[in-house]
């Protein structure tokens, strides 16, 4: 099994702690992942590779997870195409972030979290 986890290019390096636990988390459930961010760049101009690149991506994955604690427009579009491929959503966002009524209204699972460090 493979999960693509969806997350906003421009806030990707704020959220490392939460894709780490993320990605830690589907490892122990023998899961793979992939975030499509940390693998690819793209010029201003190539907006089309970019994306039937990220569709490929989605397509070889058997859920995506959606982590919207920074919203990004992307992310809505990777949703509905997975959405729209028939792959399971999740929905994950930090309880104190503003929620998206596109995302949650387009996944099969919403979380919640509170975020806290052990140091």
């Amino acid at each position: 099994m493979k999960a693509y986890i969806s997350v906003s290019f421009k806030n990707r390096e704020l959220l490392n702690n939460e894709i780490d636990t993320i990605i830690k988390a589907l490892i122990e459930n023998s899961i793979d992942s992939f975030v499509f961010v940390d693998k690819y760049r793209f010029q201003l101009w190539q907006e089309r590779e970019m994306m039937q690149k990220a569709m490929e991506e989605i397509d070889n994955c058997d859920i995506l997870i959606a982590e919207t604690s920074e919203k990004g427009i992307g992310i809505g579009v990777e949703v509905g195409y997975a959405k729209g491929m028939g792959k399971t959503v999740i929905y994950l966002r930090q309880k104190d972030t503003e929620h998206s009524t596109t995302v949650a209204g387009s996944s099969d699972f919403r979380i919640f979290t509170v975020i806290q460090l052990i140091c």
